[in-house]
């Protein structure tokens, strides 16, 4: 690590405590903090910013946000939004957060997330057919769920087009991915 590393370090931990002690968060925190989520290059460490987003701004809009950065950000966007994603499924818990009202009681809006889901899903096979850096094919694809009924119907045709760019590739890992595809369509 550089040393301004550690110092950033340093000073993320101190804030997250307190971004999760708070039942709300002002509005003009919510980009910051999706920014932050997705410009730490620890996928463990961009946790500390995507729990507080979840639970003050809900599971629905952190994804959507996300689903953003990786239609239209940069390959380090791109990659960055991968890593938070995975974050964006943290558990909820009524005592981990006051953002829960009386008896543990939360909007379900907040949180309802399948169709974003379904957007994330479509995103990263558009974004692996046109990528052009093996990296970012690894981190879009390898992630995605090669049972079929993981994805909507809407898709199908892109899940099979991603198949057949998938069986072609010359990277071993993700022909290897196109297989188990295929092996759960049977």
């Amino acid at each position: 690590m550089k040393p301004d590393d550690r110092r950033a370090r340093l000073l993320a931990h101190a804030v997250r405590k307190p971004l999760l002690e708070r039942a709300s968060l002002p509005e003009e925190l919510f980009a910051p903090l999706m920014a932050a989520a997705v410009y730490d290059p620890d996928p463990s460490f961009c946790r500390w910013f995507v729990e507080p987003a979840v639970y003050a701004f809900g599971r629905r809009r952190v994804m959507a946000a996300l689903v953003d950065y990786l239609r239209i950000g940069t390959d380090a966007e791109r990659a960055g939004a991968v890593r938070a994603w995975y974050c964006a499924h943290v558990p909820l818990r009524a005592d981990r957060s006051p953002a829960y009202g009386p008896g543990g009681v939360r909007d379900p809006a907040l949180d309802e997330s399948q169709d974003i889901k379904d957007a994330w899903l479509e995103a990263s096979m558009r974004v692996f057919a046109e990528a052009t850096d093996l990296r970012m094919s690894h981190r879009v694809l390898l992630d995605l769920p090669t049972s079929r009924a993981a994805y909507p119907p809407r898709l199908h045709n892109l899940l099979e087009s991603t198949l057949a760019s998938a069986q072609a590739h010359p990277d071993q890992r993700i022909r290897r991915w196109a297989a188990a595809a295929d092996r759960d369509a049977v």
